[in-house]
């Protein structure tokens, strides 16, 4: 067998909180043969079977028994499409932020504004990847993935992914039942900038280049949340809750700059950072974890913590939000429990 296992093998640095986990077994297939190696040992050892890529939106438990796969497959490829699209294939382990980078400076337009979103793309659909008005759904070909408990491969469509805000079968119908293997991405050489959220348009020209663009959003980022590597975090912890027009209304009353964004289906998504904000809540940091100084929807570590007291703290937010504005406040980093 050419998979190479580990025994007793340290995450703490493959989750971006930071938070101490040690994998009772754990394997890097650099294949889709090797991760069918992997798949098959652990259903002869009968071990459970944890799946991890960049670690950007987990909280991870102090021990993790059975086998942890990290696919390992890191190569992409451009094939040309009808007209003026590209179709990137991009295998599960790339880094989605360099994958983006990559793009723009070859003049591709259509993920420009995921720019600096941490992770491997072999994640990027489990929750719909998002920022600046833009989802990964919107340039979504088809997600190659195999099944834990064959080995056999599939390939879905946009449709079948059922894509929704933060949301994806991924996390529905095939939650712990699949392995993301790779990405079919539809960019355009066509110049079609959206910079129609927050102040991105006041940040490039006329005319900008994707390039520009990627810039642009690379620099709000760095200038709101912190680096992960210098300080453990998960980007956006919380998701921005989406209510119903009603009670949205009733909140408007009562504070009129609140930020608010009309949904297709008549109701509106609020901003988790400004309610979080208004409890004053940013900056608040007790014991191991707090909220960032500067942005109030990042969950920060500060080191020796773990996942229960973190879980405690975000809970203690939530109730914070849902006691003065009425509103549930739903986390974004999935918590991995052993069996």
């Amino acid at each position: 067998m050419s998979l190479v296992v580990q025994a007793r093998h340290d995450l703490s640095r493959a989750n971006t909180l930071g938070l101490p986990c040690q994998a009772e077994h754990f394997a890097a297939p650099e294949s889709v043969c090797e991760l069918r190696e992997a798949l098959d040992l652990a259903h002869c050892e009968g071990w459970q079977l944890t799946l991890l890529g960049g670690g950007s939106n987990l909280i991870l438990p102090a021990w993790l028994p059975g086998l942890v796969i990290r696919p390992s497959m890191q190569g992409w490829w451009l094939e040309e499409g009808e007209g003026d699209t590209v179709l990137v294939h991009a295998e599960a382990a790339v880094v989605w932020h360099e994958l983006v980078m990559a793009l723009v400076g070859k003049g591709l337009w259509g993920i420009e504004n995921l720019a600096l979103i941490p992770g491997h793309c072999g994640a990027a659909p489990i929750q719909n990847i998002g920022a600046y008005g833009v989802e990964l759904s919107d340039a979504i070909e088809a997600v190659h993935l195999v099944h834990l408990d064959d080995g056999r491969e599939a390939v879905l469509s946009p449709k079948e992914c059922a894509f929704g805000y933060r949301d994806s079968v991924f996390k529905g119908a095939f939650a712990g039942r699949v392995v993301i293997t790779r990405l079919v991405l539809r960019l355009s050489r066509t110049p079609r900038p959206r910079l129609g959220y927050g102040d991105l348009a006041a940040r490039v020209a006329a005319e900008p280049s994707a390039l520009d663009v990627a810039e642009a959003v690379c620099a709000i980022r760095r200038e709101k949340l912190p680096d992960p590597t210098v300080l453990g975090n998960a980007g956006s912890f919380f998701k921005n809750p989406v209510v119903e027009a009603n009670l949205a209304s009733r909140l408007m009353v009562d504070y009129p700059t609140m930020p608010h964004f009309p949904q297709a289906e008549g109701r509106v998504k609020l901003a988790a950072g400004w309610l979080i904000d208004q409890c004053g809540l940013k900056g608040w940091r007790e014991g191991h974890f707090g909220m960032h100084e500067r942005q109030a929807l990042v969950l920060v570590h500060f080191g020796g913590g773990n996942a229960a007291e973190l879980l405690d703290f975000a809970g203690r937010v939530a109730d914070s939000v849902s006691e003065r504005f009425g509103v549930i406040l739903e986390r974004e980093p999935r918590l991995v429990e052993p069996a």
